[in-house]
């Protein structure tokens, strides 16, 4: 009888103890709730958008279609969206100055003029290794580009991160990798974040500002399967990143010093690739999205996929670095 009462008085305390375990995991996934609305900003079948990047000296959103081979500028205010076509593939895009701005294609790096359409190639980096192509990049403290390539089928870890000075040498930082994406820097310029989205992970490392490099890997995120894959990334004032997950209809800010989410923003777009904070006050997000890589059911119940998107998620950005220039 005892041993009887015993299990019972067991099983009960389980019984109570998974109640309060599943309370608070409700909790949780409450508080990383957001009421925040996505709204159309701009209304486009990209086929990959990409590579958002916000100029905050001119007010615009520069960003690219990766398979549509076009870089874009668009404005806010006018509501005019820019196009460049490109001879290939382009990767990602980073403002250099009011009239240049860096691009990387798929046999290498060139400078394009905004103004009167003209590429100069500035980097042959990886013009030979045709089973790879450039993806995302963005522009470190000291106005580097680090840039990484990505495995065309998606499958073998034979691409490389690359910093590319202004100058144009090109050095490899980073190998093994598959398909780079996201890449960040914290305000005060000593920790840099990076995204291979097949590792589902954001990795984190020390980021030297006298010698622009980078020492001391560790994982910051691990990103679990049920959100999506994790792709281009922005970072908040308060060094939170926001990242675009592919396959998972949403942006969601991670916290990097505990490796949580903090919240998730559902996108009316169901692969989510880019996002930047811009506006006046650096406190809009603007999302980019793509039409590849979905169902037909997919294709009815999003849309808009391929659109930009934006929403004001009630926090700020803070500058993106410009290739060629020192942040101050």
């Amino acid at each position: 009888m005892f041993a009887t009462r015993l299990i019972f008085t067991l099983l009960a305390i389980f019984f109570i103890s998974s109640c309060k375990e599943n309370s608070k995991e409700q909790v949780l996934e409450n508080e990383s709730s957001t009421t925040a609305e996505v709204t159309l900003e701009l209304q486009i079948p990209a086929e990959l958008g990409e590579g958002a990047f916000w100029n905050h000296k001119t007010q615009e959103l520069y960003w690219v279609d990766i398979l549509g081979k076009k870089l874009y500028i668009y404005n806010p205010s006018t509501k005019l969206n820019t196009s460049f076509e490109m001879p290939s593939r382009i990767g990602t895009v980073v403002p250099q100055s009011d009239s240049t701005a860096v691009v990387a294609l798929e046999d290498g790096i060139y400078i394009q003029n905004t103004k009167n359409g003209s590429l100069t190639r500035l980097s042959n980096v990886e013009a030979d290794t045709t089973e790879n192509r450039f993806n995302d990049g963005k522009c470190d403290p000291n106005g580097n580009l680090w840039v990484g390539s990505m495995h065309l089928a998606e499958k073998e870890p034979n691409a490389k991160l690359y910093k590319v000075t202004p100058n144009g040498t090109a050095t490899a930082m980073l190998d093994s990798i598959t398909i780079s994406n996201g890449i960040v820097w914290t305000k005060d310029a000593k920790t840099m974040y990076y995204i291979d989205t097949p590792t589902a992970k954001i990795r984190a490392f020390d980021y030297d500002a006298e010698t622009s490099t980078i020492s001391n890997e560790r994982v910051a995120v691990e990103v679990p399967a049920s959100l999506g894959f994790p792709d281009g990334m922005a970072i908040d004032e308060h060094d939170n990143l926001w990242v675009g997950m592919w396959n998972g209809n949403a942006v969601v800010c991670f916290d990097p010093k505990t490796g949580s989410v903090i919240t998730r923003i559902e996108v009316p777009a169901h692969n989510v690739t880019s996002c930047a904070f811009g506006g006046p006050n650096l406190d809009i997000l603007y999302i980019t999205t793509a039409t590849v890589d979905m169902t037909e059911d997919e294709k009815i119940q999003f849309p808009l996929a391929g659109s930009v998107f934006r929403v004001v998620p009630g926090v700020k950005g803070v500058p993106s670095s410009f290739f060629g220039t020192v942040n101050e």
